[in-house]
């Protein structure tokens, strides 16, 4: 029966490597499921994960008011090179810059160094005659003759796509916009990206990069898109779709479209989004996000109720953790480490004969071997299943059975034969090898941040999250963790959960000795109607945040810091007060402030977004009584190296107060809650368990 009583109804969808989530928010009512991912046209998941919550829910598909989307596949067109046949137009002498890089040996003593390809190729690297000085004076006219015959050899070599960056187009991006026009007179249904636009930043490899990721992406991008529009609509959904863009913010389909390459990890941002989200309900200043799924694992840290940003990432690492090795894209990003230690991840064994997990995964297609759907090599989901965390006849909801004997034979062909143990101890290997990953980077990372670990609470989600917590806890000293409701398809939510928001960063220098506040005015005033322009369309239930960053240095260094800005306008007064707030900032970085050096602004940011509606603070709960398991069964813990009687409990059935006392599993339809034995979950008033050390 159909209830079609006019509620606020908003659908989140993530697509990832293994599942696609979908997540329905009817008037605070929440409905989701798992699809397995279609890699063939990711659109078909998506309709059938939205008939299911809208079956569940017990409305029509009409009743969708806004539909948000998050996806992985730029960021799978970029690590797996499968775009389109993309050609890139530079200043001439600079035609090498995407293979020369920047020049740094992220592994200074590898002879045999592996740098990632340049994702355009030389042969479709063309030049033109212009040049343009660091403060925007044009030094060379651009030469109309060498653009005509650039635009000849495009259309002689059937490119679908082109990218435009010229030294120092971010401060002038005149020479660019002409060469487009160009190229888009002779050749109007060509696709064309311009760094000015993409990217408006210094430090040409980065940006160079930035553009012919937009442009190598955006044809397969758009034309998806737009099959999802049509699909929705001939199946009855006709609401706003709307995209999450990697900074956490939403666009509308037609900017994604334009700018594909800010979907890159858009769907971890929606999960920081989600664990931020859990931070102001309950208060916690600190917090370790951490979304295990498929695929990949993300950490990150959300100090005060925000997400750590950064200004720039790197996608398709030949080095697994190692910063360098990868593609940069330098647009705005939520902050996280990725690691290729999902429950898809393979396990093998190295020349060493030691196990290693990922960072190649089994996906959906063919899947962990233990799906049963052509995978014959072992996943962490067949060592999980092996070691009793998963139940084999309601996983995903009895909607995918699982073979512990498809697990045990991939597990002994792949490892214990190989190394002599038998399906079980390899299964405790593969475990405890990616677990030990995952600590150890979220270790370092937190290190690197100048933080200490065991002060943190983790808010963990993804479908494998809950299952992997309890032993990352052990491991990096973390006495508390929380498994909010929905907690599988937790970056779906976190779609729901997020502002309307689009962050222009640009490169500008500005020296404080001869500041020029008013062309510092004009400059903001110039990027918040960018920022502005992004997001009208989500504007209507009050004025946007504006947030202003300076991000600055001294003068001579090569890196900068951020410096949040507190005044709305300059004046002839402004210089002192940036002075001051940047030495207050460096001495929190650095330790101290350093005297008699001159201090410039290199890049400006202004972040424009919907406000936040107020939470309400979860009220604290006392314990309740025990909850006594209905049922049992043999799991594996990890500290105690044995098999011991776990309680399952279903979590729908527990109430607020409620207490589970490991060696216990809480199970749900989209992922499941490990306690080991040194652990215990209270039922919190909002549903979540929050699981704290006996």
């Amino acid at each position: 029966m159909v209830n079609n009583a006019p509620r606020n109804c908003r659908v989140g969808v993530d697509i990832g490597g293994t599942f696609t989530d979908i997540a329905l928010d009817l008037g605070g009512a929440l409905h989701s499921t798992k699809v397995l991912t279609d890699y063939t046209a990711p659109e078909r998941a998506i309709l059938k994960g939205v008939r299911a919550v809208v079956d569940m829910a017990g409305i029509a598909l009409s009743d969708i008011d806004i539909l948000i989307h998050g996806t992985t596949l730029a960021t799978n067109a970029l690590i797996e090179r499968r775009g389109a046949k993309t050609a890139f137009v530079t200043t001439e002498g600079f035609r090498d810059v995407l293979e020369m890089r920047t020049e740094n040996r992220f592994e200074q003593y590898d002879l045999d160094i592996s740098l990632p390809p340049a994702l355009i190729a030389r042969a479709d690297r063309f030049v033109v005659r212009e040049r343009v000085d660091a403060s925007g004076k044009v030094l060379l006219a651009l030469d109309e003759a060498s653009v005509a015959a650039v635009v000849e050899k495009i259309a002689e070599g059937g490119y679908e796509s082109v990218a435009i960056g010229f030294i120092h187009a971010y401060v002038n991006g005149a020479h660019e916009v002409a060469v487009r026009n160009a190229i888009l007179k002779r050749l109007p249904n060509v696709s064309v990206s311009i760094s000015s636009e993409v990217s408006p930043q210094m430090r040409e490899f980065e940006r160079f990069n930035t553009v012919c990721a937009n442009a190598y992406v955006k044809p397969a991008i758009k034309s998806y898109l737009d099959r999802l529009i049509v699909s929705l609509k001939d199946i009855g959904v006709g609401c706003p779709v709307f995209m999450i863009h990697s900074g956490g913010g939403i666009i509308s389909v037609e900017n994604a479209s334009e700018f594909p390459v800010r979907l890159v990890e858009s769907g971890p941002a929606g999960g920081a989004i989600f664990a931020a989200d859990i931070a102001r309900h309950h208060g916690l200043e600190a917090v370790l996000s951490f979304d295990m799924g498929g695929t990949t694992a993300k950490i990150c840290l959300i100090e005060n109720q925000v997400p750590k940003t950064a200004k720039t990432f790197e996608v398709a690492r030949t080095y697994r953790f190692r910063k360098g090795s990868g593609m940069p894209i330098s647009i705005p990003v939520v902050e996280m480490v990725e690691i290729g230690a999902g429950g898809g991840s393979i396990a093998s064994v190295d020349g060493m004969r030691q196990i290693r997990v990922g960072p190649h995964s089994a996906a959906s297609e063919p899947g962990p071997a233990c799906y049963q759907r052509g995978g014959k090599n072992p996943t962490v989901t067949d060592a999980d299943l092996i070691l009793g965390k998963l139940d084999p006849e309601n996983f995903a909801g009895g909607a995918i059975r699982l073979s512990v004997d498809a697990s045990r034979k991939a597990m002994d062909d792949d490892i214990g034969s190989i190394i002599s143990l038998d399906p079980e101890a390899a299964a405790y290997g593969t475990c405890e090898m990616v677990d030990e990953n995952m600590a150890n980077a979220g270790r370092v990372h937190t290190v690197e941040n100048g933080k200490d670990i065991s002060d943190f609470t983790m808010i963990t989600f993804g479908g494998a999250g809950p299952l992997h917590a309890a032993r990352l806890c052990e491991k990096m000293g973390i006495s508390t963790f929380l498994v909010p409701p929905g907690a599988g398809v937790g970056s779906a939510i976190g779609f729901l959960k997020a502002p309307f928001g689009y962050e222009s960063v640009r490169s500008a220098v500005f020296n404080l000795s001869s500041f020029d506040f008013r062309e510092a005015n004009r400059l903001l005033d110039s990027m918040k109607a960018e920022a502005l322009g992004f997001v009208e369309g989500g504007l209507e239930k009050g004025a946007p945040t504006i947030e202003r960053t300076l991000f600055m240095r001294y003068a001579g260094q090569g890196w900068d810091i951020p410096v949040a800005l507190e005044d709305n306008r300059f004046d002839a007064a402004s210089a002192e007060k940036i002075t001051a707030l940047f030495e207050r900032e460096y001495e929190r970085f650095f330790g101290r402030a350093i005297e008699g050096l001159d201090i410039e602004i290199v890049s400006w940011s202004i972040k424009a977004s919907s406000p936040l509606p107020p939470v309400e603070r979860v009220p604290s709960i006392a314990e309740g009584h025990v909850v006594k398991p209905s049922k049992t069964r043999r799991l594996f813990e990890a500290s105690l190296g044995a098999y011991l009687e776990a309680g399952i409990h279903e979590r729908a059935g527990l109430k607020p107060g409620d207490v589970v006392k490991g060696p216990a599993v809480i199970v749900e339809r989209e992922t499941s809650t490990m306690l080991t034995s040194s652990f215990k979950a209270v039922v919190q008033n909002d549903g979540c368990l929050l699981v704290t050390r006996l």
